[in-house]
């Protein structure tokens, strides 16, 4: 398994859609434990790095948003 590299300000895709219907989330602060905010709805959540590492789809640029 690949480790990614997170930093805070990133833009990603996760394979499966949030409630809301987005699969857009930014990353807020990076560590053990991942914050990110939907960018459909503005829920923001704790997520854990190994879980957050396997539902990332890609990182989606500034220009495609």
């Amino acid at each position: 398994m690949q480790i990614l590299k997170f930093e805070v300000g990133n833009t990603v895709e996760l394979k499966k859609p949030h409630p809301c219907g987005s699969k857009l989330f930014k990353i807020l602060r990076v560590g053990s434990e991942m914050r990110i905010v939907c960018l459909g709805c503005s829920h923001d959540m704790t997520i854990d790095r190994i879980k957050l590492e396997k539902a990332v789809k890609r990182f989606v640029d500034d220009s495609e948003l």
